[in-house]
C-alpha cells in the first residue's frame, strides 16, 4: 500500500519555493560577478591610462636626477675648458679661432636648453627637427669625438718620436664628455635615469623627422613628331599602317614601273603618280585615273656622282648618305636642294645637288 502521508524531508522541500529563490540567486551571483569582472577590468584600465602621468617623479628641486647629471658634468667641462689645452704656450680651447664651438660652445648650448625646458615650458622645444633631449645627445657625442681626436692626435706624434704637446685638460674633458653621453643617448636604458623618459606624453613628429616619402619613377617625356609626316598612302589617297616606304604625299605601291623588253625594272623607268591626286571615277562601268599634277613635282630617282650627305632639315645633323654607286629617291626638287628618301624611311635634304643624273 502507499503511504499517502508526506514525510518530513517532502514537507520541507514543499515548504521551500525552488522555482521562486533558486533562479533569483544564481542570477543575483552571476551579476555580482560580472560586475566585479568589469569593475576590476576597468579598474586596471583606468590604472593603464592614468599611471605614466600620476607616477610621482621626484628630483632636486625643478630638476630631475639625470638632469642635475647633466648640469653637474657640464659644470666641471666649462671650468677645465679655461685652462690650458698645450703645455707651452698657454692656450685654452676658447683661444683657438673657433675651435671651441664644437667642443664646449654646442654642449653649453644644449645645456642651457635644457634649463630652459624646466622654467619655460612653452619656450624652445626643438633645434630643427631635433627634441632638446635629441639635441644635447649629439652635441656631447660630437663633443667626445673631438676631445679623443685630441688625444689621438698627441699619441700619433710620440709614435713619430715628437715631443707630448697637450696637458691634462683633454683627458678631463675626455671623461666628462664621455659622462654626458652615458646620461643623454644611453639614458633610457640606466635606472634611474630612465625615470626622465617614462610618462611623457605623446607627440606629433616634427616634418623633417618623419618617414620618408616614396619615391615614384619620373615619367619620360612624349616623342616630339616630326615637322611633317610622311605616312604611306594607298592608291584611293588612304593612309596605310604597314606596307611600301613612306614619301611623303606618296607610297612606293603607287608608282608603276615600267620593264621595257628585258622585263628588268630600271631606275629611270618609274613613272610615280602622287597617290592624293589620284582619284578614281566610273565612266560606263569602268574606272578611270585622273590626271596627275606637273612632271616637275613628281618623286625621281637621282644619281650623285660623289658621296654626299642628306642632313635634318630641322638640326642640319647628316642623316645618312647617298652615293654613285646607288640611286636615291627623291620626293621633293626645291631647285637648289632636293628632298631625299632612304630605304628605311628616313627623309632628309641634300643641299649639294650640282651633277646630280635624274633617273
Amino acid at each position: 500500500m502507499t503511504d499517502e502521508n508526506p514525510t518530513n524531508d517532502e514537507k520541507d522541500r514543499a515548504a521551500t519555493p525552488v522555482s521562486a529563490t533558486e533562479p533569483d540567486a544564481i542570477d543575483s551571483d552571476a551579476a555580482d560577478s560580472r560586475s566585479a569582472d568589469l569593475d576590476a577590468a576597468d579598474s586596471d584600465t583606468r590604472s593603464t591610462a592614468i599611471e605614466p602621468e600620476e607616477a610621482p617623479q621626484y628630483g632636486v628641486g625643478p630638476f630631475t636626477i639625470r638632469e642635475v647629471a647633466i648640469l653637474g658634468l657640464w659644470a666641471v667641462a666649462f671650468l677645465v675648458s679655461f685652462f690650458s689645452v698645450v703645455q707651452i704656450p698657454f692656450r685654452s680651447v676658447w683661444m683657438s679661432g673657433i675651435d671651441w664651438v664644437l667642443p664646449i660652445g654646442v654642449p653649453t648650448v644644449a645645456v642651457f636648453l635644457i634649463v630652459l625646458r624646466r622654467f619655460s615650458p612653452d619656450g624652445i622645444r626643438r633645434v630643427g627637427s631635433l627634441g632638446v633631449d635629441q639635441f644635447a645627445s649629439v652635441a656631447f657625442s660630437v663633443s667626445s669625438v673631438i676631445w679623443l681626436s685630441y688625444i689621438w692626435n698627441t699619441i700619433a706624434t710620440v709614435v713619430d718620436d715628437g715631443p707630448w704637446y697637450t696637458t691634462w685638460v683633454v683627458w678631463v674633458e675626455l671623461i666628462v664628455f664621455l659622462g654626458l653621453v652615458l646620461v643623454s643617448v644611453f639614458a633610457p636604458y640606466i635606472a634611474p635615469f630612465d625615470e626622465d623618459f617614462r610618462g611623457r606624453p605623446e607627440a606629433v613628429a616634427h616634418r623633417n623627422a618623419r618617414a620618408v616619402r616614396a619615391v615614384v619613377p619620373r615619367p619620360r617625356p612624349e616623342p616630339t613628331p616630326a615637322p611633317e609626316s610622311y605616312a604611306p598612302v594607298s592608291s584611293d589617297g588612304a593612309a596605310q599602317a604597314t606596307g611600301g616606304y613612306p614619301i611623303g604625299s606618296y607610297a612606293l605601291d603607287d608608282v608603276e614601273p615600267s620593264t621595257g623588253d628585258t622585263g628588268v625594272i630600271e631606275p629611270g623607268a618609274w613613272s610615280p603618280t602622287p597617290a592624293y591626286a589620284r582619284g578614281t571615277s566610273e565612266t560606263g562601268g569602268q574606272q578611270t585615273t585622273d590626271a596627275a599634277p606637273a612632271a616637275a613635282s613628281r618623286p625621281f630617282w637621282a644619281l650623285v656622282p660623289v658621296e654626299r650627305d642628306v642632313v635634318d632639315e630641322r638640326t642640319g645633323a647628316p642623316l645618312f648618305r647617298i652615293g654613285p654607286t646607288a640611286w636615291a629617291l627623291v620626293i621633293a626638287d626645291r631647285g637648289s636642294s632636293f628632298v631625299v628618301q632612304h630605304e628605311d624611311g628616313r627623309v632628309g635634304v641634300l643641299s649639294d645637288v650640282s651633277g646630280v643624273t635624274r633617273g
